[in-house]
């Protein structure tokens, strides 16, 4: 447990917890690797500031925490602050069997994941920084190759995706910037978040961004939560395995964000049910369609609820049927 501690000025991780035997090469989300104990990780934060770390490193986040093995991430941070931190301001990854159960209360995420200066890198991304073929048109020596020689290549993704007769079908080049609160969840286990009175605020990428993979349930709940202003989604939750989407949103304000407000989507044969309550979403990338979208893969159609609310930038609802109470 850290209590009334204020942690600046480091160039790596600002605290790095770790039952990973890979150590640093452990690597994030849900391709990370290595092997771990049958242990669980409990990390207790109070009164906590983390600010200005992880920008002297590639992927250097304020608080980091990998679990690998059968064992649990339970993390719990209250009347914190995680600012200015060059990737996501917290990292949880849970890469084998385990659940991560997260709280989060009066806390906040703020200025993150701006490593990668997009500033300094932009101008080094292809002139055509994406593009779509029909079959036969591209070969991958047509395409755009890896970006190299820039201060740090690691922070350009590049993507391809080919036919079966190995042409290219598209290509898109990124910047990796980070978020503020990043969850991965994979193998066996559920992903359960609370969030209450708290904000994520202007950071590079997500505000939040939760993802569960493989068998296990996404529960979610935002209550109180201001996300505004990020580049990308302000709240972003993702199950694409065997498991439902359970997400409560209750009085949550998401405007000025890149993406969406607040999206939530299930990839897989689960069930996505979602209350939005108490809410306002306004001024969301073009507006068009961006305050909320859920989206659900396969036969049964999700469910949004809606009681409230205001949602100015209105609602992009994939196999989801919306009610308006």
């Amino acid at each position: 447990m850290l209590e009334g501690v204020s942690l600046s000025g480091v160039a790596y991780h600002g605290v790095h917890v770790s039952d990973c035997d890979l150590a640093d090469e452990c690597g994030g989300g849900s391709g990370g690797g290595g092997e771990g104990s049958a242990a669980s990780i409990l990390v207790r934060l109070a009164e906590v500031e983390i600010s200005d770390v992880g920008n002297g490193v590639f992927d250097a986040d304020g608080i980091r925490i990998d679990e690998r093995g059968p064992g649990d991430i339970e993390f719990t941070a209250y009347d914190s602050l995680f600012s200015d931190v060059g990737a996501d301001g917290v990292e949880l990854d849970e890469g084998q069997a385990g659940d991560v159960v997260a709280t989060i209360v009066n806390s906040s995420f703020v200025d993150n994941g701006g490593y990668c200066d997009g500033d300094l890198l932009t101008p080094l991304l292809p002139e055509n920084d994406e593009a779509e073929f029909d079959d036969g048109v591209a070969s991958p020596a047509d395409i755009p190759v890896e970006i190299t020689g820039s201060p740090d290549d690691r922070c350009f993704e590049r993507e391809v995706a080919l036919y079966p007769s190995g042409s290219v079908e598209s290509y898109a080049f990124v910047i990796d910037f980070d978020d503020g609160l990043d969850i991965d969840e994979a193998g066996p286990g559920d992903l359960q978040t609370t969030m209450v009175d708290s904000e994520a605020r202007r950071n590079l990428d997500e505000g939040v961004d939760l993802d569960e993979l493989d068998d296990g349930t996404a529960a979610v709940v935002f209550f109180e939560v201001d996300a505004e202003d990020n580049t990308d989604d302000g709240i972003r939750v993702s199950e694409s395995g065997a498991g439902d989407v359970d997400g409560r949103v209750l009085d949550v304000v998401a405007t000025m964000n890149g993406g969406n407000g607040v999206r939530m989507e299930e990839e897989d044969a689960g069930n996505l049910d979602v209350v939005v309550e108490g809410t306002r979403t306004a001024n969301n990338d073009d507006g068009d369609e961006t305050g909320l979208r859920m989206a659900k893969s396969g036969d049964s159609p999700g469910t949004l609820t809606i009681r409230d609310s205001d949602i100015a930038d209105g609602i992009d609802a994939r196999n989801v049927t919306v009610v308006q109470e």
